[in-house]
């Protein structure tokens, strides 16, 4: 399942059977190669861990544009900057386990 909402990183979780799951969000924009590989990533590996994940085209928002122009794909997860430019599944997968859940 892919979820699109343009919401702030953090504070958005859910729960599946009684387990938080992760939050993820993309900062992206049409036409970049390496968000089209990291939104990918996560379509293939999303059945592999507890997490659901957004994008967030930061042309929509002229805060955003400045903030992160240079800087896409940017990943969250759970409101912490995780990765940016590149990401590979297994780094995802990792990087997800490693964060605490409350």
């Amino acid at each position: 399942m892919r979820v699109c909402w343009d919401l702030p990183p953090g504070n958005f979780r859910t729960r599946v059977y009684n387990r938080p799951m992760h939050d993820v969000v993309v900062y992206s924009r049409k036409g970049c190669h390496l968000c089209d590989i990291v939104k990918e990533t996560l379509t293939q590996i999303q059945g592999d861990a507890e997490f659901q994940w957004r994008e967030v085209d930061i042309d929509v928002d002229p805060q955003l544009r400045q903030k992160y122009n240079d800087e896409v794909p940017i990943v969250f997860i759970d409101g912490r900057k995780a990765f940016k430019y590149r990401m590979d599944g297994r780094q995802f997968l990792r990087a997800l386990a490693s964060v605490r859940t409350s």
